[in-house]
C-alpha cells in the first residue's frame, strides 16, 4: 500500500493547541512594555475622534481583589474595542491616595506619637508602595494604559488642583460652614461621607416614653373637651436611641394623622389612632377608653414637659412621621438626625449636641455626663423607670448605619463642618438635570441615581484627619467669617502646594499671606473628604492633561458607586461647570461565589485574581469577565473557571485550524476575488460579516457577554460543526494551488483576521500571539476592525444556506442513528438520499455532486418525492480511497494508482477536480 500522506495539504502551525497562558503571558506583557505599545497606539490614533473612559481611582491600600480585576478588565475591553473601532481611546489609570485607612495602617506600624509632618510623610510613602503593588497586578491582567504616568491624588500638582476646585465651588456659592448633624464614627473620630456608611442589623432598646402635657386645659381646648378635663395627660413617643433624649427639643406629629386621647390607669395618653391598640397592649393596660380624637395639626404648638429635664418642648408638625412602627409621635433631637434638623430649622429649635467626638457625653450634661452613649442608654432607661415615664421596653433587631471601615455603629451628631449645600444656588436642580442628560448602562441606574439626588442631604466635605488635602481657608477668630481675599489667598496656597505638596499648608504661618490681618484670623483645621478628592479628578485630570477631554464619554464602576464616586463626581461637576463630568455611566455588579455568597476570607471562598493568573492565565479571567452578564452579580468558582477554560480551548482550537490551513497562503499572492470563490466560501464570509456586525453592535453598547456568546457559537457551531468540518476534504486533498483550495484559504484568511480582531479586546494575549504568526504589523491593537469583501446577494445566500444546514442536519442525525446501531462506521462509508420536492429539491439538486461534500458522505443524491423532506441512508460496499478515505466505485480504476479514487488521481496527476458549490 502506497503512503500518500506527503501528497496531502496537511495543516501546519507553530500555534500550540495548549496556550500555556500562565507561563507565556508575562513574556507578552514584557514585550508590550519594551516595544512601548501603548505609546505607539497613542501616536497612531492621533487625529481620530476621542473616546475617553475616565478611570475611577481604586484606593491605594491592600492587594487587588477579584472585584478590582472585574473593574479593570471591563475598562480594558471597552478601551481596546474603541481603539479597534477607529477612536483615539487613551486610558490613564489613577489612585485615591489620602484618607483614614492609610492613616490607620501607618499608626499601627509606627504608633500615634509621631510629629504630624513625619506622619504625613509616612502616609505618602506607604501609599506610593501600594500603588506600585496594585499597578503590577493590573498590568498582569493584560490591561493597556499609561502606567508610567498614572494620576495620583497625592501628586503635588493634583493636590493643588483639588484645592482650586474647592475654591471654585466656594466662589459659586455652594460651600458653607454650618453646625448640623452628620454621620460620625467614634472609632474614626471623624465625620463620614454617605458612601462610607453601610447598613447592618443591630440590637437596640425600643422604648415608649411619656412626655407630660404641660397644660391640660390647653389640650382640652384643642380637642373640644371641657376645660377642666382629665389630667395627667401624656404625649407618647417611641424611639430606639434612648441616648438622644438628652438632646430632645420637640415632639413631632403628622398633620394629617388622627390621634386618639385614651384614658388609661396611667392617665390620658395621646397615640396615633392606627397604632393605639397595639401600644395599649404593649403597656399591659386593659381598662381603657378613647375620649377624643383630633388631627395632628390641632396639636401644633402644645407644650410638653421633657421626661427627665426641667425643660418644656413643643409639639411640631412633620411629614416624615410614619405609621410603620411605634406610636405615630416622634421625639425630635435636631442635633442627632437629619430629618430632626430640617424640622428644627422650620421651628427655630436649638441644635443641641451634648456628645463629643469620642462618643461620650460632655461632662456638664445632666444625668449622663462623662458616659459613653451606650452607657447613657442604660442610665436614661433607669431614670425613666424611676420617674414613671417609661411605658414599655423591648430589644429589637433593626437595620442601623455602620462605619464601612470599623464595622461599628455610627451616630449622628451636630458639629461645625463644611458642607456643599444641595439647595444652594440650585445645585440639586442642576444635578437632577445632569442625571436626565446621562446615558445609563444598564438603564435602571438612572432611577437609582435620580432617587438619591432627590433626597440626599447636604454633602459634608470636611474631615478631622491628618493625611488629606486641607481646606485652605482663613476664618475670623470671632465671627467665623472667611477672609475677604479668600479666593486670592487660596490660589497662593495652591501654588505653594504645587511645589511642596499639602505640607506647604500645614507648615504655613498665617502672617506669610495675611500680613497684619494674621492676628485676627486662624487656619481652617479640617481636611477634605477623600470622596471630594476622587470627585474632582475629572477637573484635575481630564481638563489638565493633553490628549483627554471633558466631560468623559464614560465612567464605569461597581453598583455601589451610585452613592459614591458617581455622586461625588456629579455634584462637583455641577457645582463647578453646571453639568455632569460624564456622558454615560456603566455599572457592574459584585462578585459572589458559586453559591451566590459574598466572598470573605473567613468563609474560605475567596478567589484571588493573582492565583488565577498564575495557574490558568489572566486570559481565562478576562474571558470569564467578558462572558458574564455584569449587570447583576458575577458568579465565580473553580468549577465555573473550568468551564471557561473549556470554552477558551474550543475558541483556540478553531483559531489554530485557521492558522494551520493558511500557513502557505498570502492574500496578496494567493487570494481570490469573491466572484471566484466557491459558493460555500462566499456563504461563510457572508456569515462572518453578519456575525461581525452583531458583535460590533454588542461592543458599542457594552454587552460583552452576548458578544462572547456570538463569537463562541460562531467558532463551535458555524465553523467547527459546519463549515470547517466540510472544508477539511477540500483543503487537504485538492491541489495546493488549485482554485478550490485557494478559495477556501481566502475565506479562512478573512475569517481569521475578523475573529482575531473581534476577540482582541477580550483575549488580548491570544490575539497578539496570532498576529505575530500570521499578520503583518506590530500589534493587533494598531489596527481597526477587519473589512470583509462586499458581496452582492448576501442575504439570499445566507437564507439558502441556512436551509441547506437544516437539511444537512436531517442527514447527520440519521447517519448517527445508523452508526449507533453498528450499520455504518464513519459517515464516509454512507450514502445519503434526500427525498424532496419543491424548493428543497431545487436547493439540494443545485449542489450537484458537491452535495456529498456538504453532508460529508462518499455519495449523495436527491430524488423527487411529495410531502415533507426526508432522508434515507445506506452503507456503501466500495473500496476506500487510501488518500481521501472516500468509499467510491472508481477506487483502483487507474491501474497506475490502484489505491486511489478518480478524484485523487486527477488532483495529483491531472487537471484537478472541478468544484463549484462546496
Amino acid at each position: 500500500m502506497a503512503d500518500y500522506k506527503d501528497t496531502l495539504n496537511l495543516p501546519d502551525t507553530p500555534f500550540p493547541m495548549r496556550g500555556d497562558l500562565a507561563k507565556r503571558e508575562p513574556g507578552w506583557i514584557a514585550q508590550w512594555r519594551e516595544r512601548k505599545l501603548y505609546e505607539k497606539i497613542r501616536a497612531q490614533s492621533k487625529g481620530r475622534p476621542l473616546f475617553v473612559l475616565h478611570d475611577g481611582p481604586p484606593y491605594a491600600n491592600g492587594d487587588i481583589h477579584i472585584g478590582h480585576a472585574v473593574n479593570k478588565i471591563l475598562k480594558d475591553i471597552i478601551v481596546k474595542a474603541a481603539t479597534l473601532d477607529g477612536f483615539d481611546a487613551p486610558y490613564v489609570p489613577g489612585w485615591d491616595c489620602h484618607g483614614l485607612p492609610i492613616e490607620l495602617v501607618v499608626e499601627k506600624a509606627h504608633g500615634k506619637d509621631i510629629p504630624a509632618a513625619r506622619f504625613r510623610e509616612l502616609c505618602r510613602e506607604y501609599a506610593a508602595g501600594q500603588v506600585e503593588r496594585q499597578k503590577a497586578d493590573f498590568i498582569r491582567l493584560g490591561v493597556l494604559g499609561d502606567w508610567d504616568h498614572p494620576y495620583l491624588t497625592m501628586d503635588f500638582r493634583f493636590e493643588a488642583d483639588i484645592i482650586r476646585e474647592l475654591g471654585k465651588i466656594q466662589r459659586n456659592g455652594h460651600l458653607y460652614l454650618g453646625a448640623k448633624p452628620v454621620h460620625w464614627c467614634v472609632d474614626c473620630g471623624s465625620a463620614l461621607a454617605e458612601a462610607e456608611v453601610e447598613y447592618e442589623d443591630k440590637a437596640s432598646p425600643a422604648i415608649d416614653v411619656a412626655f407630660p402635657v404641660a397644660d391640660c386645659a390647653d389640650l382640652a381646648r384643642r380637642v373640644g373637651l371641657p376645660a377642666d378635663g382629665d389630667c395627667p395627660a401624656y404625649a407618647v413617643i417611641w424611639t430606639t436611641t434612648p441616648w438622644t433624649l438628652p438632646a430632645n427639643r420637640a415632639v413631632a406629629v403628622h398633620p394629617d394623622f388622627v390621634y386618639d386621647l385614651v384614658r388609661t390607669p396611667k392617665g390620658i395618653l395621646i397615640l396615633a389612632r392606627d397604632l393605639a391598640e397595639a401600644a395599649i397592649k404593649r403597656y399591659g393596660f386593659e381598662a381603657v377608653e378613647t375620649i377624643a380624637q383630633v388631627p395632628g395639626a390641632a396639636l401644633e404648638g402644645m407644650q410638653l414637659q421633657h421626661p427627665f429635664y426641667d425643660r418644656r418642648v413643643p409639639v411640631i408638625l412633620a411629614d416624615f412621621v410614619s405609621l410603620d412602627a411605634g406610636v405615630g409621635l416622634v421625639h425630635i433631637a435636631p442635633g442627632h438626625g437629619h430629618d430632626d434638623y430640617v424640622a428644627g430649622l422650620r421651628y427655630g429649635l436649638e441644635v443641641a449636641n451634648p456628645v463629643g467626638g469620642d462618643g461620650k457625653f460632655y461632662p456638664d450634661t445632666p444625668i449622663v455626663g462623662g458616659q459613653s452613649i451606650w452607657a447613657g442608654n442604660k442610665t436614661v432607661l433607669q431614670t425613666l423607670t424611676d420617674n414613671g415615664h417609661l411605658l414599655a421596653q423591648e430589644t429589637i433587631k433593626h437595620s442601623y448605619p455602620h462605619c464601612w471601615r470599623h464595622k461599628t455603629p455610627i451616630i449622628f451628631r451636630a458639629t461645625r463642618q463644611w458642607f456643599i449645600g444641595m439647595d444652594k444656588e440650585s445645585l440639586r436642580a442642576k444635578a437632577m438635570q445632569a442625571v436626565e442628560d446621562t446615558e445609563f448602562f444598564p438603564s435602571w441606574g438612572r432611577a437609582r441615581l435620580e432617587a438619591m439626588m432627590k433626597t440626599r442631604p447636604d454633602w459634608c466635605v470636611s474631615r478631622q484627619r491628618n493625611w488629606g488635602v486641607p481646606i485652605t481657608f482663613f476664618m475670623h477668630k470671632q465671627t467665623g467669617e472667611l477672609h475677604p481675599r479668600s479666593q486670592e489667598i487660596l490660589e497662593e496656597v495652591a501654588k505653594r502646594v504645587e511645589k511642596r505638596g499639602i505640607e506647604a499648608w500645614f507648615s504655613l504661618e498665617p502672617s506669610e499671606l495675611l500680613g497684619a490681618d494674621a492676628e485676627h484670623y486662624e487656619k481652617a483645621g479640617d481636611t477634605l473628604d477623600v470622596w471630594f478628592d476622587s470627585g474632582v479628578t475629572h477637573a484635575c485630570l481630564l481638563k489638565e492633561r493633553e490628549g483627554l477631554k471633558h466631560p468623559a464619554d464614560l465612567y464605569l464602576e461597581g453598583s455601589d458607586q451610585h452613592r459614591g464616586w458617581f455622586q461625588s463626581s456629579l455634584l462637583t461637576g455641577c457645582a463647578t461647570d453646571g453639568h455632569a463630568p460624564y456622558e454615560a455611566l456603566l455599572t457592574h455588579g459584585f462578585v459572589v461565589d458559586g453559591k451566590g455568597m459574598k466572598m470573605s476570607k473567613s468563609k474560605g471562598n475567596v478567589i484571588a485574581p493573582q492565583k488565577v493568573s498564575d495557574t490558568l492565565g489572566a486570559e481565562i479571567l478576562r474571558l470569564w469577565v467578558a462572558s458574564t452578564d455584569y449587570s447583576g452579580e458575577l458568579t465565580i468558582s473553580d468549577e465555573i473557571l473550568k468551564r471557561v477554560v473549556e470554552a477558551y480551548r474550543r475558541i483556540r482550537n478553531t483559531l489554530r485550524f485557521l492558522l494551520a490551513n493558511t500557513a502557505d497562503f498570502r492574500i496578496e499572492d494567493n487570494g481570490l476575488a469573491p466572484e471566484a470563490w466557491l459558493e460555500i466560501d462566499r456563504y461563510a464570509v457572508a456569515l462572518t460579516r453578519r456575525m461581525q456586525e452583531e458583535v460590533l453592535a454588542d461592543y458599542r453598547v457594552y454587552s460583552f457577554h452576548t458578544a462572547v456568546q456570538r463569537l463562541h457559537n460562531f467558532c463551535s457551531e458555524d465553523l467547527g460543526a459546519f463549515y470547517l468540518d466540510i472544508l477539511k476534504d477540500r483543503l487537504y486533498t485538492a491541489g495546493a494551488d488549485s482554485r478550490a483550495r485557494r478559495s477556501a484559504q481566502t475565506a479562512l484568511w478573512h475569517i481569521l483576521h475578523t475573529l482575531t480582531r473581534l476577540l482582541a479586546p477580550v483575549l488580548s494575549f491570544t490575539a497578539e500571539e496570532i498576529w505575530a504568526l500570521q499578520c503583518s504589523g506590530d500589534s493587533v491593537f494598531l489596527t481597526v476592525w477587519h473589512e470583509l469583501p462586499q458581496q452582492a446577494g448576501a442575504d439570499d445566500l445566507l437564507a439558502r444556506w441556512a436551509r441547506l444546514r437544516e437539511l444537512r442536519g436531517l442527514a447527520t442525525k440519521r447517519i448517527e442513528e445508523l452508526r449507533a446501531a453498528g450499520q455504518v462506521g464513519s459517515s464516509l462509508q454512507a450514502e445519503v438520499t434526500f427525498l424532496a420536492d419543491g424548493a428543497d429539491y431545487d436547493l439540494l439538486a443545485g449542489l450537484g455532486d458537491d452535495l456529498r461534500f456538504v453532508v460529508i458522505t462518499s455519495a449523495a443524491r436527491v430524488e423527487r418525492s411529495a410531502g415533507e423532506t426526508r432522508v434515507e441512508v445506506g452503507a456503501l460496499g466500495h473500496e476506500k480511497c487510501e488518500r481521501c478515505w472516500h468509499v467510491r466505485a472508481d477506487v483502483g480504476a487507474d491501474p497506475a494508482h490502484p489505491g486511489l479514487c478518480g478524484r485523487c488521481v486527477s488532483n495529483l496527476y491531472g487537471e484537478g477536480e472541478s468544484r463549484d458549490k462546496a
